[in-house]
């Protein structure tokens, strides 16, 4: 194969039906999260009749994906995260013109950054953007936001997975209402809408507690997250240490993976909690470690709309998040869960004893919460806004006719800003 090809697996270059419209998802993430799970929803659920589906990723993230990933889905390995690589950019290029991609969609701003430009070189007809949540960390010069602005050109419409991010887009980054859309995070409400000895998969044959070395009346806190900054995994311990003198039986296990579990261990035998935590790492069959909860727990410091909140709600578990961007959408403080300030170990404690101490306000909001996103985060209204967006945004702009943007212009504009 020519050094510029792009691997491509699984899919059919060519097309059974000359009116379905090629679709191209990029994202330069390197590890599974909740905008690669947002990812895989539309994948699975998007109309075949409509749509011919890619996927354009890293390849250390493809495998992660590959298991959940449907056969008829081209997969195309690319790994594109600095301007200074331009082989990978020419794979893209030429990928996206073998494929005839008519709307090419990428999952964050990162990700954006280099897939939008280059569709816009292609002239692509329909070009867009998921923002998956804030970006608090940016600071000096990023934090005027010049370089989305200008990325923004290439982007023909802004998908904010909750309202709190719309605004964001509109009131700090500046960018145009007119391209903004808000098309709230959705997931398959059906595989957590179950007890635990509902589950009958392999896993749910495991007794976790024991394996844990925890014991059978033991109150057990669940965090699911990277173990990232974003996250609020050293709050949790903190708040965790707060709450062993009212409770000392009381339990943590964190499901995921991250580049702070090594700080994190270290933080826990700081705090003399070692016996009372368990990093799992990476997992596959949420609705089980789920079915453990006494409590769900999200302690982030920024968010979009985080899926863990509807996933525990739809499984009836009792929530404590901190009030952050879209969260507080999903979790209405004192009707669906309870809400804190982010960053206050002890408000997180209080929430979390409250809810150990009155069981039957942990499970009425539980209830609660579970007819909440029953009514308002499915995984089918996702899905089905989300088509509508781009149908609208295809149709448009095949009867427009408009001109795109230059592309040499444009092209040489962001180079000037490659130090990103």
């Amino acid at each position: 194969m020519p050094a510029d090809q792009p691997e491509v697996r699984n899919g059919k270059r060519e097309t059974e039906n000359g009116k379905r419209i090629p679709l191209a998802f990029f994202t330069n993430e390197l590890a599974r999260g909740g905008a690669e799970e947002h990812m895989l929803t539309l994948l699975r659920g998007l109309d075949r009749a409509r749509f011919r589906l890619s996927l354009v990723c890293p390849d250390r993230l493809a495998p992660l994906l590959a298991m959940d990933l449907p056969a008829d889905v081209t997969l195309c390995e690319i790994d594109l995260h600095s301007p200074k690589q331009l082989r990978e950019a020419g794979r893209l290029r030429a990928f996206l013109r073998r494929e005839q991609i008519a709307i090419l969609h990428s999952h964050g701003f990162y990700s954006s950054l280099y897939a939008s430009p280059i569709g816009r070189i292609c002239r692509l007809p329909v070009i867009i953007e998921t923002s998956h949540a804030t970006e608090v960390w940016r600071k000096g010069w990023k934090s005027y936001f010049f370089i989305d602005r200008l990325v923004g050109r290439c982007v023909d419409y802004y998908i904010a997975v909750s309202h709190a991010i719309a605004q964001y887009l509109v009131e700090v980054k500046g960018l145009p209402w007119r391209k903004v859309r808000v098309i709230q995070n959705g997931c398959d409400l059906g595989r957590f809408d179950a007890t635990p000895q509902d589950h009958t998969g392999p896993e749910s044959q495991r007794d976790f507690r024991s394996e844990l070395g925890f014991g059978r009346n033991d109150p057990i806190l669940l965090v699911i997250g990277r173990l990232e900054p974003q996250k609020g995994h050293s709050v949790m311990l903190q708040a965790l240490a707060s709450l062993r003198p009212g409770f000392p039986n009381v339990r943590l296990v964190c499901v995921g993976e991250g580049a702070l579990r090594t700080q994190l261990e270290r933080q826990t035998e700081a705090l003399q909690l070692r016996e009372a935590v368990r990093f799992v790492g990476y997992q596959t069959n949420i609705p089980d470690w789920l079915g453990l909860a006494e409590v769900v727990v999200l302690p982030s410091l920024f968010e979009g709309l985080p899926l863990t909140t509807i996933e525990a709600l739809a499984a009836r578990r009792p929530l404590v998040a901190t009030a952050v961007d879209g969260t507080p959408e999903v979790v209405v403080d004192g009707h669906t869960g309870l809400t804190v300030p982010p960053a206050d170990p002890q408000a997180l404690a209080d929430a979390i004893a409250r809810l150990l101490r009155d069981p039957a306000l942990a499970s009425s909001l539980a209830n609660k919460g579970h007819a909440w996103v029953s009514q308002h985060f499915s995984q089918e209204r996702q899905i089905r806004q989300t088509e509508q967006l781009y149908l609208e945004a295809f149709s448009g702009r095949e009867r427009s006719g408009s001109p795109l943007p230059k592309s040499r212009a444009l092209a040489r504009d962001l180079q000037s800003g490659s130090n990103f």
